[in-house]
């Protein structure tokens, strides 16, 4: 059997106290019983609304190898017959296990973060080193105090490539996390006003950011957007923190990874870069022309980590949006086809920007209409009813016939918008559903894009649920710069 962790190294990692008799050792980690695989360790974490101790009868059931628990949980668990592995603290153990882990690891290892793009980043750079060697990379968005430890004490031993996305809303939460990580490459894909409600302006979004750097292992690059206006403060920053090798991502000149021409079409790019001196002329697979940007990076540390780039730039073709982040549906309704943009997983005023012009780029069908379906773009504080209604500009420019509004915020939108426009406001994504699914007609584009709090993601669901799926791409060009 090919452990994940042996029992006696989980024992030693965590510091844990063994009860019972302990499995060879354990096929992966757990923190939640309804997705546990049977021969995995269930780490019984408490959290702000539940606490993993009240599953462990469910995680025995769903098969668990061995359960670590909490010594003061112990009492109440005294009735269970499984092996169990007692620490002071669970959500501590997970992060010596995660420690561990990274210090038997010889991969090279890529640590994300930004204000927009981490996720899509992540797992654009897992696509295209998955072309040249094993990869290890965060699940889902597994990219704070618990999920970035998680995804550590999961990685195996024998991967070539790891990659960690690492989030924060306020100061201080990356920093802890990265130097568990300790990043041969670290990213900041972009500083935006998303969860600015937490910071007084976009230079404090920026420090924040940085923290990165001060977890990079020594001789480690730090990756900056260098079409970023807070580009020159990342890098001083990264001075500051003891960075030697600091490169840049972008059109701009003073890219070292650059971009220097661009085709956008609806469902993908392509585009011809400089990487470390050589041209790649590569399709993206997955549209925008935010999606180029990341894709700089991902060459960029593709480079830097030693990758064959033209092998990752060719896994680039077949690069798909994920769910929530841009991923595209086509749909029967009545005798024609509608196409949905899920742009709903989250919402800041730059990622709302591209996914307008995700719309403009995608032309309807026969007597069909751009349909915007937004929601509040939460966390903004003080500065939230002008940021909303700033959005009026580029989604009229995104040519939007309908806009279709769900939440308290977007009434600022709903008032920023001409008078030709025709918006419907809602207060709920649950008082918008009979009118999307009422109002859709064939040859129709829907995009929908709200911060996950406001619930948009059911309205996707309730239109795949309703129209069936049908084949179908569209190939309409968008335009190119260089």
């Amino acid at each position: 059997m090919n452990w994940l962790w042996s029992a006696d190294a989980l024992v030693t990692a965590t510091g844990g106290r063994p009860i019972g008799a302990m499995p060879s050792g354990i096929t992966g980690i757990s923190i939640d019983s309804r997705t546990l695989k049977p021969g995995e360790a269930f780490f019984a974490i408490k959290g702000e609304a539940m606490d993993g101790h009240d599953f462990a009868t469910a995680a025995i059931k769903a098969g668990a190898g061995v359960l670590v628990v909490a010594e003061s949980k112990l009492p109440a668990l005294g009735r269970l017959t499984a092996p169990m592995i007692v620490v002071p603290d669970v959500l501590a153990a997970l992060e010596k296990l995660g420690v561990a882990a990274r210090a038997r690891s010889a991969a090279k290892v890529v640590a994300v973060t930004g204000s927009v793009g981490k996720t899509t980043t992540k797992e654009a750079l897992r696509h295209v080193l998955s072309s040249v060697g094993r990869v290890h990379a965060s699940a889902a968005s597994f990219n704070n105090h618990w999920g970035v430890p998680l995804t550590l004490a999961r990685m195996p031993e024998d991967c070539d490539y790891a990659v960690f996305e690492i989030g924060m809303n306020h100061p201080d939460e990356i920093r802890p996390l990265v130097k568990m990580v300790r990043p041969h490459v670290a990213i900041v894909t972009a500083i935006a006003a998303a969860h600015l409600g937490f910071f007084r302006n976009l230079d404090e979004i920026a420090h924040a950011k940085a923290e990165i750097f001060e977890g990079l292992e020594p001789g480690g690059a730090a990756l900056l957007n260098r079409d970023d206006p807070r580009s020159k403060l990342l890098e001083k920053l990264a001075r500051a923190a003891g960075v030697e090798h600091i490169y840049g991502f972008g059109q701009t000149a003073r890219s070292t990874f650059r971009l220097v021409k661009c085709v956008l079409y609806a469902d993908h790019s392509t585009i011809t870069a400089k990487i470390g001196g050589q041209e790649i002329v590569a399709r993206v697979g997955a549209p925008g022309r935010h999606i180029v940007q990341n894709v700089l990076a991902v060459l960029g540390a593709a480079h830097l980590m030693g990758a064959d780039v033209s092998r990752a730039a060719l896994a680039l073709g077949d690069l798909s949006a994920e769910a929530g982040r841009g991923k595209r549906h086509a749909l029967r309704v009545g005798r024609g086809t509608v196409t949905l943009i899920d742009e709903s997983y989250n919402a800041n005023p730059a990622s709302m920007r591209a996914a307008f012009a995700l719309l403009k780029a995608t032309q309807p069908g026969e007597g069909g209409r751009r349909v915007a379906v937004l929601g509040d773009m939460l966390e903004l504080g003080a500065q939230s009813e002008k940021l909303h209604a700033a959005l009026a500009e580029p989604l009229i420019e995104a040519g939007a016939d309908l806009v279709l509004l769900a939440g308290p915020h977007m009434q600022n939108l709903a008032k920023a918008l001409p008078a030709d426009v025709a918006v419907m406001l809602e207060p709920t994504a649950d008082a918008l559903k009979p009118v999307l699914l009422g109002g859709l007609k064939a040859g129709d584009v829907v995009m929908v894009k709200s911060s996950k709090g406001i619930g948009l993601a059911k309205l996707v669901a309730a239109m795949l649920q309703k129209y069936p799926a049908v084949a179908g791409t569209i190939e309409t060009q968008a335009g190119s710069g260089d």
